[in-house]
């Protein structure tokens, strides 16, 4: 079992940053690929971003790639999203999700996090 808590998100202005934080609990955590989806309002969940469990594998969505950046801290327990160059299209609630393998389909992912709002001001 693996518990999920999102925190970081906020109001920023376009171009600015925010860093997201997922912390975990539960002996799994480590050995478990973790990714970062969002819904923004009015539109379906999507991947955003998913790590390996030792971190040697990423992958991103087209739309974030080159402005996002995955990391993991499994001494820490703690998966982390950098998020650069913000656009107002990047509102919405984050998640983090954890699976055995770094998925790109949320239906995979067995262990989801409450969220965390992030909110982008043009």
């Amino acid at each position: 079992q693996v518990q999920l808590v999102e925190s970081g998100g906020g109001l920023v202005q376009a171009g600015g940053s925010l860093r997201l934080s997922c912390a975990a609990s539960g002996r799994t955590f480590s050995s478990y690929a973790t990714g970062w989806f969002r819904q923004a309002p009015g539109k379906e969940r999507e991947f955003v971003a998913t790590i390996s469990w030792n971190g040697d594998s990423t992958y991103y969505a087209s739309s974030v790639k080159g402005r996002f950046t995955i990391s993991r801290d499994n001494a820490k327990n703690t998966v982390y999203l950098q998020m650069n160059s913000l656009k107002p299209e990047d509102t919405a609630v984050y998640f983090c999700a954890s699976a055995p393998k770094p998925y790109g389909m949320e239906e995979l992912y067995e262990y989801w996090g409450q969220g965390t709002q992030v909110t982008v001001s043009s």
